[in-house]
């Protein structure tokens, strides 16, 4: 059960998403800058913001194993690798669709991460659209393992910083990446 302030944050989040803008919110992983995968212009804003050239794809986070075939295609060896992982695990998919062009690799592809922290879960099931999540900081920086490490021109550029998890002392790791093939071709990226 969500308790109010953890609602009217998922509310007051989902509302910013629906205008096209810019969060900085907590994930299963590290802190990240999001917005809805499918809107080109604030996909844009997150390369701007990071000072990240476009040809540098991001990963997408959805609640739901069962979401993925709507934004790429799904080898049967990902949905095992779904199932075994001990830890966050992004999966980079092939033949990615339905989502803004500026997002999807220049093989087609895309990261995928099924999430099962709260706050993000219960957002995505809400909009029930992909949410962008890359790491909070400017590109080519260390990534900050705790919101207070994240800097004041990144909290300046987002368009709503979420109010949740913000005092965390636990270190935060970004998660394992492994890239599959439609023949159940898989290669660790990021163990």
């Amino acid at each position: 059960m969500l308790s109010d302030k953890l609602k009217e944050e998922i509310r007051n989040t989902q509302e910013v998403l629906k205008k096209g803008g810019v969060i900085l919110y907590p994930t299963d992983t590290i802190w990240g800058i999001g917005c809805d995968a499918t809107n080109a212009e604030a996909v844009k804003r997150i390369y701007d913001i990071k000072k990240r050239i476009d040809s540098q794809s991001m990963l997408l986070l959805l609640d739901d194993a069962g979401k993925i075939a709507s934004y790429a295609d799904v080898p049967n060896i990902a949905l095992d690798l779904i199932e075994v992982a001990i830890k966050p695990t992004t999966i980079i998919y092939p033949n990615a669709k339905r989502l803004a062009p500026n997002i999807i690799a220049k093989d087609g592809t895309i990261g995928i991460r099924i999430t099962e922290e709260e706050f993000t879960k219960s957002l995505l099931f809400r909009i029930n659209r992909p949410l962008v999540s890359t790491s909070a900081n400017i590109s080519g920086e260390s990534s900050p393992r705790f919101f207070n490490e994240i800097s004041e021109e990144i909290r300046r550029a987002v368009d709503y910083i979420v109010d949740y998890r913000q005092d965390d002392q636990k270190p935060a790791e970004a998660s394992s990446i492994i890239k599959v093939g439609m023949q159940g071709e898989i290669s660790i990226i990021r163990p």
